[in-house]
């Protein structure tokens, strides 16, 4: 009978805590800052170009973490295969982390 008490209450409190959550993102949803749209086209076509390099770049970095890691796991496990696939994911990291340097030196 205690036990069953106290899942209500935890039940109640988890309903809340749930409750509030949810009026917070509608709330947070629902106010919407005005974006100012810059007069040159170009500036706009700038600005979303550095962005989608931006994210370009964040997923690099993030093939070079996980690449490192494959590699230090494959030094401690004696895998020769996992350590080419780390090595790889490493060399591809490098190479999508400096998409945007690469590409510039290319079209000069």
């Amino acid at each position: 009978m205690k036990n069953d008490l106290r899942n209500r209450n935890f039940s109640r409190r988890a309903q809340k805590a749930y409750a509030v959550f949810a009026c917070l993102v509608a709330a947070m949803s629902l106010t919407v800052m005005p974006a100012m749209a810059a007069d040159d086209p170009l500036a706009v076509v700038d600005n979303l170009s550095e962005f989608i390099f931006s994210l370009i770049r964040a997923i690099g970095l993030i093939l070079l973490g996980w690449g490192i890691v494959q590699v230090g796991l494959s030094f401690q496990s004696h895998d020769p295969s996992q350590r080419s696939n780390g090595f790889l994911t490493l060399a591809g990291g490098i190479v999508i982390t400096f998409t945007k340097e690469i590409l510039t030196l290319i079209t000069g």
